[in-house]
């Protein structure tokens, strides 16, 4: 089998393919043939150096989608059975889904119910559900008001067809004026442009999905009414730290908190999947790649303008 190996940090090339012996299923791991998977940016980062908890040689990816290849001897789990798996140490505490088959601990297997290509399914693991998890936090109901701010990532897009299914008016943000139009056709009641961080409207909404993080968290804010919650998923721009920020001025009669996918509950997932397969939700895919072109797909992810969507590799 073809396995991605990062050996040593570094840019794009550091992505090397292998050929490896597909592995055997344990007492309490399986072995999964992944037919497609998401490329992310934290991914980028992990295979430049930048994440210190992961030691190469490596296979990165820390989600999947696929089926059962060979099961565990003590699970529940069937041979051809469709799953997807994601975090939990998958492509940092042991090798990950960058590869044709994959040894995964029963624990981070997960059955799902869904009819449609593996490309498409590979759309959903971590970015739905971490946007459905943030949705969960911010605890909205059912005719109440959401900004998504940071419209055009993937979790912001997730998040606002997950809103929309859920009943929420739900308003987005962007930098490019040119990408306004597909956040509106995904569903958008409103979209503002993010201008120097700042947007273009005064109103206010009962809850905020952010994905930028510091350097617009005061205007977020100033977004969010009383009694409302700010949920901190991402930090777009790199800073982790909220510098001189007054949560006096800020966060007077307001909450705040974050979200990660770090810890995925089953129930939560499988609630998430009903929601997509009643609504058939979908988000943009930028472009798919090969294995083969795993290089080529870290390149274009760090284009600045390529487009909209998440970039895909299909093993098939």
């Amino acid at each position: 089998m073809k396995s991605v190996v990062v050996r040593k940090a570094g840019g794009p090339e550091a992505l090397q393919i292998e050929e490896r012996p597909i592995p055997k299923a344990t007492k309490n791991k399986s072995v999964i043939k992944i037919h497609a998977f998401a490329v992310h940016r934290y991914e980028a980062l992990t295979r430049a150096g930048g994440s210190p908890s992961v030691k190469f040689p490596r296979v990165i990816g820390v989600e999947g989608v696929g089926e059962v290849y060979r099961s565990s001897e003590s699970g529940n789990l069937k041979t051809g059975q469709k799953v997807v798996t994601l975090m939990g140490g998958l492509g940092r505490e042991f090798d990950g889904s960058y590869q044709e088959y994959a040894l995964i601990p029963d624990s981070i297997i997960y059955p799902v119910e869904f009819d449609g290509p593996w490309t498409e399914l590979a759309n959903y693991p971590e970015t739905f559900y971490t946007a459905f998890g943030a949705l969960k936090a911010t605890k909205l109901s059912k005719g109440q008001s959401l900004l998504v701010r940071g419209g055009t990532t993937g979790v912001g897009m997730a998040a606002l067809v997950l809103g929309k299914a859920m009943g929420l008016s739900v308003a987005s943000t962007t930098r490019q004026e040119k990408r306004k139009d597909t956040l509106l056709k995904l569903g958008a009641d409103n979209v503002f442009i993010d201008n120097d961080h700042q947007l273009d409207t005064d109103e206010k909404f009962d809850g905020v999905i952010d994905m930028l993080g510091v350097p617009a968290v005061e205007d977020t804010l100033s977004h969010l009414k009383n009694n409302g919650i700010y949920t901190l998923v991402g930090m777009l721009t790199g800073d982790w730290i909220w510098k001189d920020f007054d949560p006096f001025m800020n966060l007077d009669g307001k909450y705040a908190t974050f979200y990660d996918s770090t810890n995925v509950d089953i129930d939560t997932l499988n609630e998430m999947f009903e929601i997509i397969n009643k609504n058939k939700l979908q988000i943009p895919i930028a472009k798919i790649f090969k294995l083969d072109e795993i290089q080529d797909a870290h390149r274009y992810l760090m284009e600045q303008n390529h487009n909209l969507g998440q970039i895909i590799v299909s093993n098939d």
